[in-house]
């Protein structure tokens, strides 16, 4: 089970074109100028962003666990 957990984590942060995550307005602005690798550009961005506080929180909660458990 956490060896799942890991080897999804680790898919949705190496590859973020799977992810998508990009409002629609921002979508529909980048798509209307034609230019795709700028849109990748900022959907590969808006994922990094989204996902380094989801990581600094794991981390937090794991130290806690590990503090408490001892």
């Amino acid at each position: 089970m956490k060896k799942a957990i890991l080897i999804i984590l680790f898919l949705l942060l190496f590859l973020p074109d799977t992810a998508q995550a990009q409002c629609a307005m921002c979508r529909a602005v980048l798509e209307s100028e034609g230019n795709n690798e700028t849109a990748e550009g900022i959907n590969n961005g808006i994922v990094y962003l989204m996902a380094i506080p989801y990581v600094l929180v794991a981390v937090l909660f794991y130290f806690v666990y590990k503090k408490m458990k001892n």
